[in-house]
Formats: C-alpha cells, sequence, structure tokens
C-alpha cells in the first residue's frame, strides 16, 4: 500500500470539551476500506523546550510536580505557546528566561517532534541553546519549580538508564549529545 491508500479522511467533528491548554473533540473519519471511525483527538497549541548548556558542560534542569502523573520529574525548560502564530523560539527564550534566569547566546534547533500523534496535535520545538548568562528567573504565579545544574554527560546517562524520563527531556539531551559532538572542535 502507498501512503495514500493508508489515510483516514476528517469527515466531520464536535467539540467535547474547550480548556485553557487542551480542547477535546470527537472526529468522524473515513477508514482506507470506506468504513468510518470515531477517534477522540486533543487539540493544543503547541510548545517549545530548552536544551541549556554552558561552557562548562552542565546542563540546567527544573525539577517540577506533574500531578497527572503524580510523579517529580526532572525536565529541560519547556512551556506552552501563547498563540497559535508565535515563533517557536521567542516561546523558548522566554520559558529558559522564566523557568531558570538563563539567557542564551546561542540557538539551534533540535527538532520539531510531535508528543502523541495518535490522539493529540501537540508539537514541541526543541532548542539546544548555549553562550549561558545568569539573570533572575521569574516563574508564573502557578508554576513552583526549584532548578538544578548537573554534568551534561551524566544527565545523559540518566537518560539512559530511565531516571530522566520526561519525553521531550529524554529526547532533548540525546539530540543536543549529537549536536555538540558534531561540532568542530
Amino acid at each position: 500500500m502507498n501512503d495514500e491508500q493508508l489515510k483516514e479522511h476528517y469527515l466531520s467533528g464536535e467539540t467535547l470539551f474547550d480548556g485553557k491548554v487542551v480542547h477535546l473533540e470527537r472526529w468522524q473519519v473515513s477508514l482506507p476500506n470506506g468504513n468510518t471511525a470515531v477517534r477522540e483527538v486533543i487539540k493544543h497549541i503547541g510548545a517549545a523546550a530548552v536544551v541549556p548548556v554552558d561552557s562548562e558542560g552542565n546542563i540546567t534542569l527544573v525539577r517540577q510536580h506533574r500531578v497527572a502523573i503524580d510523579e517529580m520529574t526532572w525536565e529541560i525548560p519547556a512551556g506552552k505557546l501563547d498563540r497559535p502564530d508565535e515563533d517557536p523560539l521567542c516561546c523558548a527564550r522566554r520559558e529558559l528566561e522564566e523557568e531558570t534566569g538563563l539567557n542564551a547566546e546561542h540557538w539551534q534547533l533540535l527538532s520539531r517532534v510531535v508528543t502523541t500523534p495518535g490522539f493529540c496535535t501537540e508539537r514541541i520545538s526543541i532548542y539546544l541553546a548555549t553562550g549561558l548568562s545568569q539573570h533572575e528567573a521569574h516563574t508564573d504565579p502557578d508554576e513552583f519549580v526549584r532548578v538544578k545544574k548537573i554534568p551534561f554527560a551524566e544527565a545523559v546517562q540518566e537518560v539512559l538508564a530511565g531516571k530522566l524520563f520526561d519525553q521531550k527531556t529524554a529526547l532533548g539531551i540525546l539530540l543536543a549529545k549529537a549536536a555538540l559532538e558534531a561540532e568542530p572542535a
């Protein structure tokens, strides 16, 4: 089968929930065999995430409680776009400064990823940030984080050991490792 023969086609939809972060819709789609099916789709505005690596080879991570999984996580700084047309790089710069107080001189797009394409439209742009300078953090009023720096090589090992298990964080760190190793000496 070619790709066109695998494609589902949107027929109609209805909004089930319209929230601040996500919007849940129920879609009717036509299947490649001509039958119809129901798909529940979470529409998400998108996000940006940052792998901040300083000149000493440390990465800055943020710790926060994720109530949806009731666990504490260490993650790379990240946040959702303010509006659908916001440049993800602007979002990445804002989130890095808000959560950690860091600004970066150099930015490299590592990837634009889809998080859960089976039911969600969320796309995250992941950046490597270097040439860091420290300023004051100013988190959002409903955001509570703790910040730490660890050696980047240690973060890579924690990803491989399953200790850093947040998807954007694990992927971002591994992509940053590849990018940093590819830089000319």
